[in-house]
């Protein structure tokens, strides 16, 4: 992938690749639990990429896939696995229907997809063309018998395979072909990624939510906006820091996401919250959607006031905003007016903020 992340950390509409392949094999009903083998050094990544799922304790894995596969296989118990890469984001139900059921015959089974491309040897120049007839992809995830699958790398003596297919039947064990689906297919290049996200974002519904806060004036400044300190002979009167625009940006993802607003979750009267920094609150929102497959657009954010003046601190705003959400500075805007001495921001009684965000969500596989 051209960088030092591993591709399965890389982040697909919000959510590392790795998340992706952990929740479609959990959430099928015939899989009883899903287990994550990493390579060393690498747990902490899995840890925060895979946070709120229930994957019981991360494996250790080797220098090589079948020291990998061996240990996640000493790690568990069973009748039967399916051996999945992390690097295949997205795997249909329908395939493990297909897999398990042709367990019930064959010690194993794995996914294929038919050759359609012309194969030649190439090197400088395109050398002799191969004959397909007969070939297929192979992909994952793949099932066996767990006792079988044992039993296999038990006797392996070979080079470390690229899949557990060659392992089975190299000790004379059958494994059958079912269809496989080109959504399976591995993440390599950075391509691939883009191609992912291309499609990922097609497979989503746009939504938009309002959000709009208000603090009076009260004590000392300086006061926070935006997540960002301005001087300011008073302060504003709130729970947390009182920052109108994070609340406002806060409640506009969370009523995008159909997900209630900034009070349900984190109540005025906890007492965790107080003069707690609103970036905690839109932190959390941006991760609620992340984990619901949710890509966020834009977001815009209108401030009411007649003082302080917005304009020498709207870009520092704007950046920080960018950067508690995960965007780039020009997903982010946010503007000032006045209500032309009206109403209580008029009186210069306090602050109000509104802000609307747009996103895209509701993925079905």
């Amino acid at each position: 992938m051209s960088d030092n992340l591993p591709k399965q950390f890389h982040r697909l509409g919000g959510k590392p690749v790795l998340r992706w392949a952990v929740e479609a094999l959990a959430r099928h009903p015939a899989i009883k639990a899903v287990r994550v083998v990493v390579g060393p050094g690498q747990q902490a990544l899995a840890y925060e990429a895979l946070e709120g799922l229930d994957v019981g304790n991360l494996i250790e894995g080797g220098a090589q896939r079948a020291d990998s596969v061996r240990a996640g296989l000493e790690a568990i118990e069973g009748t039967a696995v399916l051996v999945h890469d992390a690097a295949r984001p997205f795997c249909p139900s329908e395939i493990i229907d297909r897999l398990l059921a042709r367990l019930e015959f064959f010690d194993g089974a794995a996914p294929v997809l038919p050759v359609g491309d012309t194969l030649a040897k190439a090197g400088k120049m395109l050398g002799d063309p191969v004959d397909r007839t007969g070939l297929t992809r192979v992909q994952t995830p793949q099932a066996f018998r767990l006792a079988a699958l044992k039993a296999a790398y038990e006797r392996w003596k070979g080079p470390s395979p690229t899949d557990e297919t060659s392992v089975v039947r190299a000790a004379g064990m059958e494994v059958a072909a079912v269809e496989g689906d080109p959504r399976l297919e591995k993440l390599t290049f950075p391509a691939d990624l883009r191609r992912a996200e291309e499609w990922l974002a097609g497979r989503l519904t746009p939504r938009t939510g309002l959000g709009f806060d208000v603090h009076a004036f009260a004590g000392n400044g300086p006061i926070m906006l935006g997540g960002v300190e301005i001087p300011h002979g008073r302060g504003l009167a709130g729970h947390s820091d009182a920052d109108v625009v994070l609340h406002a940006i806060t409640d506009a993802l969370l009523g995008a996401a159909g997900l209630g607003d900034i009070g349900e979750h984190f109540a005025p009267s906890d007492s965790r919250w107080k003069n707690a920094s609103s970036s905690l609150f839109l932190g959390h929102a941006v991760d609620l959607l992340r984990q619901r497959g949710a890509m966020i657009d834009h977001l815009d954010c209108t401030i009411i006031a007649e003082e302080p003046k917005v304009g020498p601190h709207r870009e520092r705003m704007r950046a920080r905003i960018a950067e508690i959400a995960h965007l780039r500075v020009d997903q982010v805007s946010v503007k000032a007016t006045t209500t032309e001495t009206l109403g209580f921001t008029g009186r210069r009684e306090g602050i109000a903020a509104q802000a609307v965000a747009s996103i895209r969500m509701g993925l079905s596989l």
